[in-house]
């Protein structure tokens, strides 16, 4: 083979490589863009999508619908998550503060169940959780990364949106949206 030749495959190799690169971050994007998460953002009022998963916090499934009539703070998080250990306190926070009126309901994805169970001991957690294994509620929701909270208000409708760690007035105004809607 010339060396000609060999420059030529090699720069053919590279193009390829990079179309299929480029192709797997269109799909990922568009993918992403599929769920929930693109509308919300954009100031849309959309349903939540309902989910039913087993718990982590005892025994049984909890479906999202089943908490229609209070307003709910839906926090995606892993036990693996930097920033999920940060928030973890302020949502336990604001599930003692809120006396029933407000639901945290946290939902762990593409984790161990034993894992999580030892983050809700070490960071108090007695909100109810859910254990997400099989990463049904990314695809709807647009997930991005970990931590996400979505709220949603008394009707079932999302009305905000956090990507990251949620901070304390971002908790505060994303209630009082549901509460208000």
């Amino acid at each position: 083979m010339t060396v000609r030749l060999k420059l030529g495959a090699q720069a053919l190799a590279i193009g390829l490589v990079l179309a299929l690169l480029a192709l797997l971050i269109w799909k990922l994007v568009k993918d992403n863009g599929g769920g929930v998460a693109p509308k919300v953002d954009s100031g849309k009022v959309v349903p939540a999508p309902d989910f039913t998963l087993t718990r982590l916090d005892k025994p049984g499934r909890l479906q999202l619908a089943s908490l229609r009539g209070k307003a709910v703070v839906l926090n995606f998080w892993a036990s693996w998550c930097r920033p999920c250990n940060k928030e973890a306190p302020a949502l336990q926070r604001v599930w003692r503060q809120h006396d029933g009126r407000v639901v945290v309901l946290g939902v762990d994805v593409n984790d161990f169940s034993g894992e999580a169970r030892t983050f809700m001991r070490k960071h108090h957690v007695t909100y109810p959780v859910v254990h997400d294994n099989q990463n049904v509620t990314s695809p709807p929701y647009g997930l991005t990364g970990l931590p996400e909270t979505f709220f949603v208000d008394r009707r079932g409708r999302l009305v905000g949106h956090v990507t990251g760690q949620v901070s304390a007035s971002e908790l505060r105004d994303g209630i009082e949206e549901a509460l208000r809607a």
